[in-house]
This record gives C-alpha cells, structure tokens and sequence, in this order.
C-alpha cells in the first residue's frame, strides 16, 4: 500500500468514493484524474489530471476506479491491472462484512451494506449504499449492485449485471451475465438471457 490514493473519476460516484477512502484513514493524501477539464478539484480534492496519466504515476500510488458503468469501468480498471498499477478495494467502515466473505480488487462496498457469510464478490463491483447480501452468495466481476437491493442467500449474479435501487432476488436464483435489472424489480427465478427486465415478478422487455 502507498501513502497516496489516485482515484479516477471525480463526478457524483468519485464523490461517494473518496468519502469513503477519507473515512478508512489509509491514505495520507487523496486526488482525482478526470477527463472533463472543467472540474479543477472535487470534494475539495484536487484534479490532477486525466484518466491517461495514470501511468505516470505507476509504483507511486494506489488507484481505484469510480466510474458507474460496468463496461467504462471494466476497461479502464483491466489496462491499470494490465500495467501492474495497485488497484485498491474500499470498503466503508459502516458495512457489515461477514466471515469468510472475499472481495475483488477495485470492489468498493459503501455505507450500511451487509455482506454475510461465505459470499464471494469479484473485482471492480460496486456494492452501493444499504445494499444487502445473504450468505452464500456469488457476485462476478465488474457488477452493479444499486442502493437498497436485497439479495438472499445462494444467489449468483454473472458478470457485468446492474441490479437497479431496490430490487430484490429471492434465494437460490442465478441471473446470467450483462443483465439490466428495473429499480424495485423482483427475481424469483433464474435469468438465463441477457437483456433488460422490469417488473413484479420481472419480465424481459428488451
């Protein structure tokens, strides 16, 4: 671990992020690389650059990568890793993390989130604010997981999936990857396609 943390993306999830690094007191100092030129410095932190000059920065300081889309995130995460650049996970001093849970490089886990026991989450998720996750459960990589979702045990959630605020998935349900699930839709049953779905119970509408 360095002494200073490089966080990319300086907009409303980069916010969310760095107050989360500020909170884990890990870091003597905190900064941004933003591509839009116009923000200078964010939550008092300053912008230090673009997401490329990430590289000049390699061996110096750990990284990790605040952009909410799955496959935005994905890309600029996998080139860091690529490059031997630290990529950090950041967890919330507030969640609640289980026994035997593991969590994934570049995995952030926010505010009031509870993650029970024997649950596996891949890199770079984000496990977003009051979310709720039962044991046993499988989270692949680069996921989406939206404030208030509640997610019972024996779930497994494929990779690059976003499960909208409030949504639920009942025990014992697979949902397949690059999936787009409604806010406060209900899954009680597998998804074995990929597309977007809404509803109580959920339905495929794309």
């Amino acid at each position: 671990m360095n002494n200073k943390l490089v966080i990319i993306g300086a907009s409303g999830h980069g916010k969310v992020v760095a107050d989360i690094a500020i909170k884990m007191n890990k870091w003597q100092s905190i900064a941004f690389l933003d591509d839009d030129e116009s923000i200078k410095t964010s939550m008092g932190l300053e912008v230090i650059g673009k997401t490329i000059d990430a590289f000049t920065y390699k061996d110096e300081v750990d990284f990790f990568v605040a952009i909410g889309s799955n496959a935005t995130r994905e890309k600029i995460q996998e080139k860091l890793i690529d490059k031997r650049l630290n990529v950090v996970s950041l967890i919330h001093p507030s969640s609640v993390i289980g026994t035997d849970v593991e969590i994934g490089i570049g995995t952030t886990v926010m505010a009031g989130v509870v993650v029970n026991s024997s649950t596996r989450i891949g890199k770079g998720c984000i496990i977003n604010t009051s979310a709720s996750l039962d044991h046993d459960n499988v989270i692949k990589d680069y996921v989406h997981v939206s404030p208030g979702v509640r997610i019972a045990g024996n779930v497994e959630i494929g990779k690059s999936t976003w499960l909208g605020i409030g949504s639920v998935i009942s025990n014992n349900v697979n949902i397949c990857s690059g999936c787009n699930v409604g806010a406060g839709a209900v899954m009680v049953k597998d998804i074995t396609e990929p597309g977007t779905y809404v509803g109580v119970p959920v339905r495929k509408i794309d």
